[in-house]
């Protein structure tokens, strides 16, 4: 049986690959390789986009992985997340509620409210739903966390690489529930024609 979410460019000890209804490309699976048509989440490498791109050191086409991951989003639908400073958002739509020619939108959330170790303020990229159709968001996690992503917060410590990249169980859960609402979306274009 075809598994019904898709993620790609996933870390190869990704909480996804514990979960029966994901369909994992790693480093190991050619994510570029992917030729379905259900909606994806996409978790392109984020260093050659972010503020330190300068002193990133990126394999090869590295950095054309996230311009995949747009371009695969409009076509098949589904959410790409990057971190909030990537200037990867600056090719994409403001996160002020307007929609993108592909019906596309930007969401800003902090993974530390969705169970992360630390704040991560991200954004998503999203298409295949209306901005009214997103699922409940968590309540703000207002407990100190005792963690930073690079350490520069007085009285936490810096997280691991391991902490810095995983994604959170329930901000799998969300995205499992959107790319549902998107594949229920594209089923009504579908049965509607």
């Amino acid at each position: 049986m075809k598994k019904p979410n898709v993620v790609l460019f996933c870390r190869e000890d990704s909480a996804y690959k514990e979960r029966p209804s994901w369909d994992v490309y790693d480093i190991n699976r050619d994510a570029m390789s992917y030729d379905g048509t259900n909606p994806v989440v996409c978790h392109p490498p984020c260093r050659s986009w972010g503020r330190l791109s300068h002193m990133a050191n990126p394999r090869a086409g590295e950095k054309d992985l996230a311009i995949y991951s747009i371009q695969l989003i409009r076509n098949v639908g589904g959410i790409l997340e990057h971190p909030h400073g990537s200037r990867l958002f600056n090719r994409l739509p403001l996160s002020n509620g307007f929609s993108d020619e592909y019906g596309g939108f930007t969401l800003e959330l902090n993974q530390y409210d969705f169970g992360h170790v630390a704040h991560k303020n991200t954004k998503l990229y999203i298409v295949g739903i209306d901005r009214g159709e997103l699922p409940v968001m968590p309540d703000k996690n207002t407990v100190v966390s005792s963690r930073s992503i690079c350490g520069n917060v007085a009285g936490t410590t810096r997280c691991t690489q391991y902490q810095r990249e995983y994604t959170p169980e329930r901000l799998i859960d969300f995205f499992e529930e959107i790319l549902g609402k998107i594949r229920a979306n594209k089923n009504k274009e579908i049965s509607n024609v």
